[in-house]
C-alpha cells in the first residue's frame, strides 16, 4: 500500500504491517474522541513513526498514486478529526 505523509513524501507499506498500523490508528481515534491534546499528539506521532519504520520510502519524483494519506506530525487535532472516515485514517 502506498502511504503519503503530508509534507514528507510517500512510503510503500506491506500489507502484513497494516494490522499494527490499525491498532495505532484506533489509539489515535480514541485520543481525538477524548479531546486530549497530549494524548492526541502522542498517538499521532506513534502512528507516523511506525509508518516511517515499516515503510520503504519512494523516490521524491515517484508518481505512484497514494492509497492512504496521513496528516503531518504538526497537524491540529481538528484537522485530523476532519480527515477521519468511518474506519479511522487507515481502513481495516
Amino acid at each position: 500500500m502506498i502511504v503519503r505523509i503530508m509534507g514528507e513524501g510517500q512510503l510503500d507499506v506491506a500489507d502484513a504491517d497494516l494490522a499494527v498500523l490499525n491498532t495505532l490508528d484506533d489509539a489515535l481515534e480514541a485520543a481525538i474522541e477524548a479531546g486530549g491534546e497530549d494524548e492526541f499528539r502522542k498517538a499521532l506521532h506513534s502512528l507516523l513513526e511506525s509508518v516511517r519504520k515499516v515503510g520503504k520510502a519512494l523516490p521524491p519524483d515517484s508518481l505512484e498514486p497514494s492509497e492512504l494519506i496521513l496528516p503531518p506530525a504538526d497537524a491540529h487535532i481538528d484537522e485530523v478529526r476532519a480527515m477521519l472516515g468511518d474506519e479511522g485514517l487507515i481502513p481495516d
